[in-house]
C-alpha cells in the first residue's frame, strides 16, 4: 500500500489539533477549579530557557498550515509574531488553522514532491525539497510543540491524560 503526502500529513495534523483543544478546555476549567490564573498558564514553561506555553499552541500552527504556506512560497521562516495570549484566542487560532488544513487538496500535495524550500532563520539557511521539508523538518516540530504544550499544562496540575492528547484516533470502521 502506498500513502500520500497529504495522508501522511494532514490527518495527524487534524487528530493532534483535536487533542490540544481537549487539552485547553480542560486548562480552562483547571483555572476555575484551581487557585490558578489563565495567564499563569499561558506564560508558563518547561524550563527558564523554553518559551512559554502560548508559544508551543502557535507553533502547532506554524508547522501545519504555516509549513504548507512556506512550501507554496519556496521558503519559511519560524514565526516570531506575538502570540495569543488567552484560551479563547487560542481556540479561535486552532480552529481557523483546522479549517484551512482542511480545506487543502490533496493532489496539491503531489505538487510540493521535489519542490525546493528553504527554511531561513537570520543568516542561516537550509535548503530541502517540499516533502523532506514537510516530513523531516515541521512534522517533528509540529509534535514537539503539541507535546510540549500538553507537558506544560500536565506540569502544572492540570488533569490531562494520554487520551486527551491523542486527540480523535482514525478506527477500523466495520
Amino acid at each position: 500500500m502506498s500513502i500520500s503526502l497529504h495522508h501522511a500529513l494532514v490527518p495527524q495534523w487534524i487528530q493532534m489539533i483535536d487533542g490540544l483543544e481537549r487539552v485547553l478546555t480542560k486548562a480552562d476549567s483547571h483555572c476555575g477549579e484551581a487557585e490558578c490564573s489563565e495567564q499563569e498558564l499561558v506564560q508558563r514553561k518547561l524550563a527558564p530557557d523554553m518559551l512559554d506555553f502560548a508559544y508551543q499552541v502557535k507553533s502547532v500552527r506554524t508547522h501545519s498550515i504555516g509549513a504548507v504556506e512556506g512550501v507554496r512560497a519556496g521558503v519559511f521562516s519560524p514565526d516570531m509574531s506575538d502570540s495569543p495570549r488567552d484560551f479563547a484566542a487560542m481556540r479561535t487560532m486552532l480552529s481557523q488553522t483546522r479549517h484551512a488544513i482542511s480545506a487543502l487538496d490533496p493532489a496539491e500535495f503531489e505538487g510540493f514532491i521535489g519542490k525546493p524550500v528553504e527554511f531561513r532563520f537570520r543568516d542561516f539557511v537550509m535548503p530541502f525539497d517540499g516533502e523532506e521539508f514537510l516530513l523531516s523538518f515541521s512534522q517533528p516540530n509540529f509534535y514537539f510543540h503539541v507535546t510540549t504544550a500538553y507537558a506544560i499544562l500536565r506540569q502544572a496540575g492540570v488533569a490531562v491524560g494520554k487520551f486527551d492528547y491523542l486527540g480523535s484516533v482514525r478506527k477500523k470502521v466495520s
